[in-house]
C-alpha cells in the first residue's frame, strides 16, 4: 500500500519508501516481539541486551545507547529493578550519575533468552540474501544518520 498523496515524484517516491520501511519494521517488530516472555517490552529487551553485551553503564549513556529520553529510560529501568534483573547506584563523587548493572538473576535471564531472540531475527531476515542484509543494513544506516547524496 503507498501513498495517496497526490505530490512531486519525489514526495511521493519517499513516501512510499518511509511507508514500507515503517510496514516491514512494524512487521518484523511484532513477530520478534511474540518470542519475548509475557510482559517484557522491547525497550526492556534492548536495556538487558545492551547490558549484557556491553557492560555497567551510566543510565543516560543506556538511554542514548537506545535512543531513549530519559524519562523513558527511567521507567524502563525502574520496571526492571522490580522485576529484579538489574540494580541502579548513584555515584558517590555525583548524584546526577547513575549507573545500571545486571543482577545475577538479569545476567542468567538476559543470557537464556537472547540466542532465543537472535535465532528469531536471523530467521526474520532469511527472507534476505546476506548481500541483501549487508545493502540494507547500510542503507538503514545512511537514512539513520541523516547523510543526504551529493549532487
Amino acid at each position: 500500500m503507498g501513498t495517496h498523496y497526490q505530490g512531486t515524484k519525489a514526495e511521493t517516491d519517499a513516501l512510499n519508501a518511509y511507508i514500507k520501511l515503517m510496514r516491514a519494521s512494524d512487521s518484523v517488530t511484532a513477530r520478534i516481539h511474540a518470542v519475548l516472555p509475557t510482559g517484557l517490552t522491547i525497550s526492556q529487551f534492548g536495556a538487558l541486551e545492551t547490558l549484557l553485551h556491553r557492560g555497567p553503564m551510566c543510565q543516560s549513556d543506556l538511554a542514548s545507547k537506545l535512543l531513549m529520553s530519559g524519562g523513558n529510560i527511567t521507567l524502563v529501568v525502574s520496571n526492571l529493578e522490580k522485576s529484579g534483573w538489574i540494580s541502579r547506584e548513584r555515584d558517590a563523587k555525583d548524584r546526577r550519575f547513575i549507573t545500571v548493572t545486571l543482577t545475577a538473576q538479569g545476567r542468567a535471564f538476559i543470557s537464556e533468552l537472547f540466542p532465543q531472540v537472535a535465532a528469531a531475527i536471523t530467521t526474520e531476515f532469511g527472507a534476505l540474501t546476506p548481500a541483501e542484509q549487508f545493502t540494507l543494513g547500510w542503507l538503514c544506516k545512511k537514512l539513520g544518520l541523516g547523510i543526504t547524496p551529493r549532487a
